[in-house]
């Protein structure tokens, strides 16, 4: 039976005791809660207010921060991954050089007033991963130190976020320390690359919702005060600074407006604290902040960059005419707007900004041989066109009058009307625009032929070179331009007579004989897009100042904005080719493979987690989503555990968390792109904060022994071991973040899976071997060479061809190739005859017989050699004789102008001939043959000679003979 029990008497001097003041507290926020949208069992998380005790743990920790990102932060001391192209952006912001990238530019910017303020005047061209920033004196070290602020500031941040969700102290350093000791971040933290401002920009984003959803969530006597609307604002303006950084800010966008529809639903809900008018102030207040601010803030950021970048660049090809119009030096005066007969003209394509149809004396070397036909991108006088009718003008007697300047003086203008069958008139080379029943040089398609320049000066031409004007009326502006030709304004085709082909250009370039510039063909059926075209100049001596004028249209600011964005989401969707390094979404969560950076003098800088980190934050998901599971089970069955304000705390918080990993993770299956481990960053972060969550749930909330703020012997406990663990890890894994020192042995005890594929093979057998190797003979290496490191046992030979491995004595055959320094050998030696022109231009077998008897060829010798390591690896001398040591990183593919329908050369007539890829032997190289290898695709494809049979212990040689026969002028 229960029994009664009395108070008992107070003390003197004191009263009767009180309730507990938490628990009373607790029961008038519950009695609150239950009385309007206010959520049980939340307290004031205000990150303004914390206890002093916890601002010194958060110093503490950015303290460590700072040591972790800046140590060795000069190394290496030379370009490394995607610094090729952010750097690449600097010098194009301070040149002001228009650039067209993917991403938005915020972070580019602020990496260049980084670069501007230490000194940089953009003389560097980070053109290659590897080229050397110490004898140019780039300040490269003060341009990564934004990235590197960026990192340092993202583990504080951790802990403010972990703080206002209401995670105990010992909960938030943990967290923040998993940020300090995550290998991947500060790999990315310590380059010049977008990453890390993108890291704290949605770091801060989601800890200003997070401080905002903690207002919201302590009830109506919250709603509108200054900390409600600090935070609010805050948030939005985070979210505009992320969506600035890279488009994956918009995946935060959703995160916060997914939430933010929550809270409104919520608010509708409660009808006895916010009416109708008050629902609609919450909705405007959220839509102002959420909106407003971030889409003006962005809007801004693209305001600033134009400002930076108006002289013409390496992007304002892909721009429209008018955009182009608005850079320096690309405006265009004036010019009359009536074509007529005898105009001189240039004339543009409309839809892929390939340029101005455009000749020059160079001969298409297959098909016809004719004078090439292309688009080019840049005003020049190979450009200019003269309008001719099929038939000479008569004169008064009623003869023809002949000559191009017939129409200089015609009595009446000839105005060019729809229907109009016209010849055009290559000014520069006196060739007219011409095409036949041929096959195109590049595009050998049935439906597409050739088109070229034909004829000389004085020659009147045949019926192939006659094209008739159609003009497009749905694509003109203007009555008059749908009638009649007029400059800008009338859209038209060319329409070849003889055939019914329609001219045509579309994104594929020509190779190297014509300059890579885009191709031109005569298409029956050509999309129309690609069959536009319109005139851009035109003159003509009857035209005086007095004639109508037109000019481009100013596109404005909101003009340039959306084509820009137009332009950027194509090229960014166009990224499809695959790469070395590349990974799907599926692979990111359990660390499957990282990211070579870079590797240079037996070092490597690789992109890998730390798997501590990496794995716990999947784990917390995978528990959440059981957890979820099971709830919803269940709840379906009435077992009533939503009625536990733990319980709901747990499924919020933590499932708030979840959904921010979800929206920056799924989303990427849906995209056919090129993708990276780095792009799992977002989602990691927001899967390491529930990790943290649980784990304070687990072990401060829920365990015995929980203090009011700090935690439970549990919760200290694990938060130690854990971080013991991530510490010990993030050591063993460091050399590949900071670019250090390693052994073999070592990297090979923890390579766990065959998937991280870093090159154990590429650092030395011991520290001491490094001590070793020779100091840099100059200022421009920074680096120990690359020198072949002497093998204690030699592998077995394998016979070598006899015809591939000529004796000493017989080696200098046609060539007179140099004596084999002392210590090397010959592996292979290759001969062979070229045939060229004056300007170097390979000929081949059909263009040299044709010349025979008509030319006098001059005959001169060449020895190219190559040598390589004991790994058959090439070895490049630089002008000091000196080895220059191989980049392992390729190119990242993010870059301007990559346009995966173009066509792609097959070398140029002086690059060595090409060999096949010998397979690694066992212990010399743990990927497989079909893998990619850790180096440089660019830099592989430069030093390719005659197939080398078997791998040098020591350093040997390959020859390569070649006679080359030079046409005399």
């Amino acid at each position: 039976m229960a029994r009664s029990r009395t108070p008992k008497p107070a003390e003197s001097g004191s009263s009767a005791v009180a309730p507990p003041p938490t628990a009373s507290k607790n029961k008038s926020k519950k009695s609150k809660a239950s009385q309007s949208y206010a959520s049980e069992g939340v307290e004031d998380h205000d990150v303004f207010l914390l206890p002093s005790s916890d601002y010194q743990v958060m110093l503490g920790i950015t303290v460590i921060s700072a040591i972790v990102r800046l140590f060795r932060i000069y190394q290496p001391t030379s370009v490394v991954f995607d610094e090729v192209h952010f750097g690449g952006f600097a010098t194009k912001y301070i040149k002001g050089k228009f650039f067209m990238d993917v991403h938005p530019p915020l972070a580019k910017m602020l990496i260049a007033l980084t670069g501007w303020l230490a000194g940089f005047k953009g003389d560097f061209d980070f053109k290659e991963i590897g080229k050397d920033y110490i004898e140019p004196g780039v300040p490269y070290v003060a341009m990564r130190l934004f990235p590197a602020i960026c990192g340092i500031l993202l583990a504080p941040t951790m802990f403010l976020t972990l703080k206002a969700t209401g995670c105990r102290t010992v909960t938030a350093a943990m967290g923040a320390l998993f940020i300090v000791f995550e290998n991947g971040l500060l790999t990315q933290a310590r380059l010049i690359l977008l990453d890390s401002p993108l890291m704290i920009a949605t770091a801060f984003t989601a800890m200003a919702f997070s401080s905002f959803t903690n207002q919201h969530e302590q009830g109506p006597e919250k709603a509108f005060q200054l900390s409600w609307w600090f935070w609010l604002a805050l948030t939005g303006l985070g979210l505009g600074v992320t969506v600035s950084i890279k488009w994956v800010g918009l995946f935060t966008i959703a995160w916060v407006g997914s939430l933010t529809l929550v809270q409104l639903w919520v608010l509708l809900g409660d009808t006895k604290n916010v009416s109708v008018r008050l629902w609609f102030k919450h909705f405007l207040a959220r839509a102002f902040c959420l909106i407003v601010i971030p889409l003006t803030f962005y809007m801004a950021m693209f305001a600033i960059h134009f400002q930076c970048l108006r002289n013409p660049g390496d992007g304002d090809g892909f721009m429209s005419s008018e955009f182009q119009s608005t850079l320096n030096s690309k405006g265009m005066r004036d010019v009359p707007a009536d074509v007529m007969l005898g105009s001189r003209v240039t004339i543009r394509h409309v839809n892929t900004q390939g340029g101005y149809l455009h000749s020059h004396p160079l001969m298409y070397p297959t098909g016809s041989k004719q004078q090439q036909i292309t688009l080019y991108p840049h005003k020049d006088d190979n450009n200019r066109w003269l309008l001719e009718n099929q038939t000479q003008p008569l004169d008064i007697h009623g003869e023809p009058i002949n000559g191009t300047h017939a129409w200089d003086s015609l009595p009446e203008p000839q105005y060019i009307k729809n229907g109009a069958i016209l010849r055009l008139y290559h000014t520069a080379t006196h060739r007219r625009l011409h095409s036949h029943d041929v096959r195109p040089p590049v595009t050998e398609a049935d439906w597409q032929n050739e088109v070229s320049a034909y004829g000389y000066e004085g020659f009147e031409g045949d019926a192939n070179d006659y094209f008739r004007i159609e003009i497009v009326k749905s694509k003109s502006k203007g009555a008059v331009a749908k009638e009649r030709l007029r400059t800008i304004q009338t859209k038209f085709k060319l329409v070849h007579v003889m055939t019914g082909c329609v001219l045509f250009s579309h994104k594929v370039k020509l190779p190297d004989w014509a300059s890579e510039q885009q191709e031109v063909t005569c298409a029956r059926g050509g999309t129309l897009p690609n069959s536009l075209w319109y005139v851009e100049y035109n003159e003509h001596p009857q035209l005086g100042d007095n004639a109508e004028k037109v000019n481009y249209a100013n596109p404005g600011f909101l003009g340039k904005f959306f084509e820009l964005h137009k332009v950027m989401w194509k090229t960014n969707a166009g990224l499809t080719d695959s790469h070395a390094w590349d990974s799907r979404p599926e692979s990111w969560p359990i660390l499957r493979r990282g990211i070579n950076f870079w590797g240079r003098n037996h070092r490597q800088v690789y992109l890998l987690g730390n798997p501590v980190v990496w794995w716990s934050s999947t784990l917390a998901v995978v528990v959440y989503v059981l957890f979820k599971g099971i709830a919803v089970l269940r709840w379906q069955r009435s077992c009533g555990d939503y009625n536990h304000v733990l319980f709901k705390r747990f499924d919020y918080e933590i499932g708030t968390s979840v959904l921010g990993w979800a929206f920056h993770y799924f989303p990427f299956y849906l995209m056919k792109r090129q993708l990276f481990l780095h792009h799992y960053f977002p989602a990691l972060y927001f899967a390491i904060v529930a990790f943290s969550q649980v784990f304070d749930f687990l072990t401060a909330r829920t365990a015995p022994g929980t203090g009011a703020r700090g935690g439970s012997i549990f919760n200290k406990t694990g938060a130690v071991v854990l971080l013991a663990l991530s510490v010990v890890v993030f050591g063993l894994y460091s050399p590949l973040a900071y670019g250090n020192t390693w052994t073999k042995a070592q990297c090979k005890r923890v390579k766990l899976f065959p998937t991280w594929d870093f090159d154990c093979n590429t650092f030395l057998e011991s520290y001491d071997a490094y001590n070793s190797l020779p100091a840099p003979s100059s200022s421009a290496a920074q680096s120990t060479s690359a020198k072949p490191v002497e093998a204690k046992q030699p592998p077995p030979q394998v016979p070598v061809a006899q015809d591939a491995q000529p004796a000493v004595g017989e080696q200098a055959g046609i060539s007179g190739a140099p004596a084999v320094p002392a210590g090397q050998r010959i592996l292979a030696q290759e001969e062979r005859i070229e045939y060229r022109d004056q300007d170097g231009n390979l000929l081949d077998e059909e263009q040299v017989k044709a010349l025979e008897g008509k030319v006098e060829f001059k005959t001169r010798y060449e020895t190219r050699t190559r040598i390589v390591d004991q790994d058959g690896n090439e070895v490049i001398l630089g002008e000091d004789g000196q080895p220059i040591p191989q980049e392992y990183a390729p190119p990242h593919p993010d870059v301007d102008g990559v346009d995966p329908n173009t066509k792609k050369s097959l070398g140029r007539p002086d690059d060595p001939i090409p060999r096949e890829e010998v397979p690694s032997r066992e212990g010399k190289a743990e990927a497989k043959a079909s893998e990619a290898k850790p180096a440089s695709e660019g830099n592989e494809a430069t030093g390719q000679g005659a197939v080398v049979e078997e791998k040098a212990e020591e350093p040997a040689v390959v020859v390569e003979d070649v006679v080359v026969e030079d046409i005399a002028a």
